[in-house]
This record gives structure tokens, C-alpha cells and sequence, in this order.
């Protein structure tokens, strides 16, 4: 699936979909030593009461927000963005509902921490609209590897163990995009180890999992 540069609200999966695969990467790297940072700085890939988070401790960082049955916020800043710096100014919250978390929003664009605000309702993205000649909003960089499903499954392969019989990373990941995953299938079929050898948090992959709310 192509990202545009900028993007466009089209390039995005459903919100359902997008959570999906956003939380099941952040719930099998879960563990309990990073929840217990509570509000202190973290990277990676995360849920907590806010939402979903992607922060690569250096180019992008991206939150994703539920804001209501059907509807979802994404906002964030990868470098590769030229909206903030744009000359005249672009308005990212032109066109917005009311239902966006405005004040959070408006913090951030004052801090210059904001590249692009997206939001869905009614089954569809949408974004404020750009002028001619802006080159890049950031959405490729900062949600490729959420966007591009083949992505998402082969990092997830990575944790599941498929030589033992019963549903491998496929069917784990459609059943989470379909929102009826089983958290207790899903733990069952983790290897005992993440992909850099250190060893995996079931008790927190279940309390992420539980935020998420995938079932």
C-alpha cells in the first residue's frame, strides 16, 4: 500500500485495522519494566490510557487516540515533515470535528512539536488540506511500517512460534484486525524469547492486550 508524500487520508487503513496492527506490535514487546516508567520518557512502541505510541527516541514519534466508538485521532512528527515550517502557515486543525483533543493539540503546535494531524469518522480518514508544493507531511515515514500490512506480519512472525501446530501470525493478525482476538491463543503461541533474545512478559503482553482491546 503507497504512502504519498505528503499523504493522504486515503493511504491509511481503516482505524479499526490500523489500531490493530499499532497494538499487537506494542503488546508482544510489552514489558513490565518500561510500564513501570509511568510518565517518564520511553521509546518503541507502547499503549497506555492516552493510546497507541511510536517513538523512535530520535526522528519520529506518533500517537494514535481512540476518541469514541468509530472514531480515532493520529498525530505526530516525523523529520521528514514540512508542514510545521511551512511559510505562510498551515492550519492542521482546519476542518477538524469538535471531538479532536484540542487542547493537547494546540500545546504541541505551540512547542513546534506537531507535523500532521489525521482523524477518522464515519469509516473514512481525513486531514486539514495542504497547499500546492508542500513536499512531505511525514505520515510515509512514521506509519509505513504499520500501513504496510506484510510488514506488520513479518515482525509479528518473529514472535510467534509456528512449528508447534495452531494458528500461526496470519490468523493472529486477522483475528486482532477483526477485533476478535483471543488474548489467551495469542499468549500460547509466543515464543518464549523476542527477537533479540531477551525473554518475553506474558503478564504484561496480557495487560496490553487488555487495553487494547482486540477481543
Amino acid at each position: 500500500m503507497t504512502i504519498h508524500r505528503p499523504g493522504l487520508p486515503e493511504d491509511l487503513p481503516s482505524g479499526e485495522a490500523l489500531w490493530a496492527r499499532w497494538a499487537l506490535l506494542a503488546a508482544v514487546g510489552a514489558t513490565t519494566a518500561e510500564e513501570n516508567r509511568g510518565s517518564g520518557y520511553r521509546t518503541g512502541r507502547w499503549i497506555d490510557a492516552e493510546g497507541l505510541h511510536w517513538d523512535d527516541s530520535g526522528c519520529t514519534w506518533w500517537i494514535m487516540s481512540r476518541m469514541g466508538e468509530g472514531r480515532f485521532v493520529l498525530y505526530g512528527e516525523d523529520e521528514s515533515s514540512g508542514v510545521k515550517w511551512h511559510e505562510p502557515p498551515i492550519d492542521m486543525l482546519a476542518g477538524g470535528p469538535d471531538w479532536l483533543p484540542y487542547d493537547e493539540l494546540r500545546d504541541r503546535l505551540e512547542g513546534y512539536e506537531l507535523g500532521c494531524v489525521y482523524w477518522y469518522e464515519n469509516g473514512a480518514w481525513a486531514r486539514a488540506p495542504y497547499p500546492d508544493g508542500l513536499r512531505d507531511d511525514g505520515l510515509d515515514c512514521g506509519m509505513s511500517g504499520f500501513v504496510e500490512r506484510r510488514e506488520v506480519l513479518a515482525e509479528l512472525s518473529e514472535y510467534v512460534d509456528d512449528t508447534t501446530g495452531g494458528p500461526g501470525a496470519e490468523r493472529l493478525l486477522a483475528d486482532a484486525e477483526a477485533h476478535r482476538l483471543e488474548p489467551g491463543l495469542l499468549l500460547e503461541r509466543l515464543r518464549p524469547n523476542d527477537p533479540d533474545g531477551g525473554p518475553l512478559d506474558p503478564p504484561a503482553v496480557a495487560r496490553a492486550l487488555a487495553l487494547a482491546g482486540l477481543a
